[in-house]
């Protein structure tokens, strides 16, 4: 008895694609479009890549924006993009060029992966005083010199 591939038939009212959606900014500025998705090793999203600014495509740049700064808000109509970054944050953020290390724009929160973590801390500065020894760490004492009696 020959079985089939399986498959899952997935109604339009249960999915939506992303790419070329239309990103806005959390006060409805228009962020520009996003053009691809840049996935981490176990293939969950990472960050979303928008082209940003110009017009027409001209003048435009492509930035790396942080996943976890998109929202996926419906209220009742097709599924619109938020970031919750400004238009002036990204348009001051690095652009993304593929097969060079990769600027993501977006929230430094507790959920991002140890490594980004301290990269992005700044250094930590030295103790202000070195803390007394202890006793077995102090230099043995030398005897106190005499000075000879008259």
């Amino acid at each position: 008895m020959p079985t089939g591939t399986p498959a899952t038939v997935l109604d339009t009212a249960d999915y939506e694609g992303v790419l070329g959606k239309a990103v806005r900014s959390a006060t409805g500025e228009d962020m520009g479009r996003i053009i691809d998705i840049v996935l981490d090793k176990d293939g969950r999203p990472r960050a979303a890549i928008i082209d940003f600014g110009g017009f027409l495509g001209v003048g435009s740049r492509k930035i790396a924006v942080d996943w976890r700064s998109m929202r996926f808000t419906s209220d009742g109509k097709p599924t619109r993009l938020v970031l919750q970054l400004s238009r002036n944050q990204v348009r001051v953020s690095p652009e993304y060029k593929p097969g060079e290390p990769i600027v993501v724009l977006g929230p430094a929160s507790p959920a991002a992966p140890e490594g980004d973590q301290q990269a992005a801390a700044p250094p930590v500065a030295p103790p202000a005083a070195t803390p007394p020894a202890t006793p077995a760490e102090k230099p043995p004492e030398k005897p106190a010199e005499r000075t000879p009696e008259k």
